[in-house]
């Protein structure tokens, strides 16, 4: 099994933050998470609105890819997912 399989897949603060962030962002624009997963797909990274759900609540790993994405999505700059929606 190695050392991979003993890797927590607690999240971290940063991804907490940035979960939050997400789900704020998505929530003042008035997007629904279908139509939030439908516009980081149309970006090319293809993701399911269970997938988003799952990022929001900080039960699965956005990784920096996903960020990039949602970012642009959400029309803000990665760095702001990062810190939290205050750093706007």
């Amino acid at each position: 099994m190695g050392a991979m399989a003993a890797r927590s897949l607690e999240i971290e603060p940063a991804g907490i933050r940035t979960a939050r962030s997400v789900e704020i962002l998505r929530t003042e624009r008035g997007l629904a998470q279908r139509a939030l997963a439908a516009r980081v797909t149309a970006l090319g990274r293809p993701m399911s609105n269970t997938m988003l759900s799952r990022i929001e609540r900080a039960q699965r790993r956005c990784d920096i890819d996903d960020l990039v994405a949602l970012a642009q999505a959400l029309r803000v700059p990665s760095l702001v997912l990062l810190q939290g929606p205050s750093a706007m």
